[in-house]
């Protein structure tokens, strides 16, 4: 069988077809780089973006609200960092600069890929700095609960290094507590089963050493007037030294070392900062204003770290975010809690140097060392 004949596509048709198929090409491309504009711009990942953050000179004044002007606009006031009132300060120079990690969050595919590109910052999965179930607002109050408990710690940690007076109160007592009707919010505590205490670490101590349903004295003073009185030891389950669960002793109290002298009144204004990664520096600020002579020197001092209302300084996150941070705005000298140190050399900017420390009296004769240009701790890759 002959098959049918078919007349050759003139070149008119040929160009047609050919025409019709870039169109479509093009067409397709375009289509396909919309979705993937609208994707990489619409489309949140689940990470968020570390970096730099703010840093804040502690010895520094910042400015707060105090109303608003005639054309409604907010007036403000200069206050210091460290506010202390009702006792002689000695004057600062120089900076004792807290750090802080910048937070990025909503971050679209490319914003993610941008900012992992140019390895000024660091991605990390979301969760990580918002749990889930947690709304971005419970987040930042817990930020700012961190950060007014840091604040009291590190109040009392520079007080105590100082010898200036402080007491141990109780600012909480569970209503499902062992101590509940007995112990009262604002009770002074002197002693535990006998053994005095003035720390929070050590009443912890003195209330671990006895067993659950172990009956013990707990001297206080209330409303100016010492008594002794007698709780149970109930039991919670926690952890050991080495993290294994256990069970422990506890009255349901919430302890706090606070100023002892009525005439004097430290306040902390630091804006919207949160977390408790400030304890040390703000330490070292009260530390600088109350006692005689800098302890910087003139220099340009930064660093970070937890305290202790025993001034034991502890680990933070962001470490080498903070280093550029504190770079960036001009230090020479970074203080690295001991735990940081080998995060910290990962990544050390150019001119910045590491003093490690572990506890409050350690910085403070650091950067006496330092200003009289004598060695000082130093992190090792060890």
């Amino acid at each position: 069988m002959v098959p049918p004949y078919r007349r050759p596509a003139t070149l008119a048709q040929v160009n047609a077809s050919a025409q019709y198929r870039r169109i479509a090409t093009l067409v397709v491309t375009i289509v396909l780089f919309a979705v993937f504009v609208f994707v990489g711009t619409s489309v949140q990942v689940p990470y968020v973006a570390l970096g730099p953050g703010p840093t804040v000179n502690t010895l520094s004044t910042v400015e707060v609200a105090a109303g608003k002007l005639p054309d409604g606009k907010v007036k403000t006031r200069p206050v210091p960092v460290v506010d202390i009132q009702g006792v002689p300060t000695d004057p600062t120079d120089g900076h004792l600069n807290l750090t802080t990690v910048s937070v990025s969050d909503g971050l679209s595919l490319f914003d993610a890929l941008s900012r992992w590109v140019s390895r000024t910052e660091t991605l990390v999965p979301r969760e990580s700095q918002y749990p889930p179930g947690q709304s971005n607002q419970q987040v930042r109050e817990q930020n700012n609960a961190q950060m007014s408990g840091s604040e009291q710690t590190a109040q009392a940690a520079a007080l105590r290094q100082l010898n200036r007076p402080t007491k141990l109160v109780l600012t909480s007592v569970s209503d499902a507590g062992p101590a509940k009707g007995v112990l009262q919010r604002f009770d002074e505590v002197r002693a535990v089963g006998g053994t005095p205490v003035a720390t929070v670490e050590q009443m912890q101590k003195a209330v671990r050493s006895h067993k659950p349903g172990d009956k013990v004295a707990v001297d206080v003073v209330r409303d100016g007037k010492p008594q002794t009185v007698t709780v149970t030891v109930g039991k919670i389950d926690g952890s050991d030294a080495k993290g294994k669960d256990v069970t422990v002793a506890y009255l349901g109290v919430i302890p706090a070392v606070v100023n002892a002298d009525p005439a004097m009144k430290i306040t902390v204004n630091v804006g919207d900062i949160g977390g408790p990664s400030a304890g040390l520096m703000l330490s070292l600020a009260m530390v600088d204003r109350l006692s005689p002579g800098s302890l910087t020197g003139g220099k340009f001092i930064a660093g970070t770290g937890t305290i202790t209302d025993e001034g034991q300084v502890g680990p933070i996150g962001g470490i080498t975010h903070k280093m550029e941070a504190a770079r960036e705005a001009g230090a020479t000298l970074f203080l690295v809690p001991a735990d940081n140190c080998t995060e910290a050399l990962t990544d050390v900017p150019k001119g910045l140097t590491l003093v490690k420390v572990d506890s409050l009296s350690h910085a403070v004769d650091s950067l006496h060392a330092a200003v009289a240009g004598k060695p000082t701790p130093s992190c090792s890759a060890h």
